[in-house]
């Protein structure tokens, strides 16, 4: 038999709530969203493959190794990775039920994002200035995709952040919102995934000769 438990509204009236209900709305959440990693997933796996084929077809135009510069893409990655680790503080906030300290922990993290993605701006300007644009070759419109598409779900994560700092901020710790942390939590540590795999893929194995 499903069990009854009382919540209770802002204005202070209960609101009675069934935890079978509950423990499957959490879970279909859950899934619903590894599902959509996996698809994801599979976005970046066309693309990678996309990559493998054309990484090489320079079309006598510059190779990753005339246009990658390592040291700041290592800098780059060591602040995504960085923010993984402040993104898992706000997670450890949140099991302790602090919420000041859960905004501000994933504040940080949208900063170290934005971060990445300045960078990654200032990357893509430069080549496209040294006329390295994603027209130039095949190469380039491959390698500008994969970075690219990734780069754009940083952006979507860092929106994300900023809404789900105003939304604890306005009602706390709720189960509503600590099902959003979580989820996010995945989203964000599947980006330095992918990114680990872009910088392995791409950068160290671009300036290969």
């Amino acid at each position: 038999m499903s069990e009854s438990i009382a919540l209770t509204r802002e204005d202070g009236s209960p609101v009675f709530l069934d935890t079978q209900d509950r423990h499957h709305s959490h879970n279909g959440t859950l899934f619903g969203f590894w599902l959509y990693l996996l698809s994801d997933l599979m976005i970046f796996a066309c693309l990678f493959a996309t990559y493998g084929v054309l990484g090489r077809a320079y079309a006598a135009g510059p190779s990753g190794a005339d246009l990658f510069d390592l040291k700041l893409i290592a800098v780059n990655t060591a602040v995504l990775l960085l923010s993984s680790i402040t993104y898992g503080f706000a997670m450890i906030s949140m099991q302790r039920k602090r919420a000041g300290a859960v905004i501000a922990w994933l504040a940080l993290t949208g900063l170290l994002g934005v971060a990445f993605l300045a960078i990654e701006v200032y990357e893509f300007a430069h080549l496209i200035h040294l006329g390295a644009g994603p027209q130039r070759s095949a190469f380039l419109s491959s390698f500008f995709a994969l970075v690219g598409t990734h780069g754009l779900h940083v952006l979507f994560g860092v929106i994300w952040l900023v809404v789900l700092c105003v939304q604890v901020g306005k009602h706390g710790l709720t189960r509503a919102n600590v099902r959003r942390v979580a989820c996010l939590s995945m989203f964000w540590h599947f980006l330095d995934v992918v990114w680990i795999g872009v910088f392995t893929f791409v950068y160290l194995m671009g300036v290969l000769p």
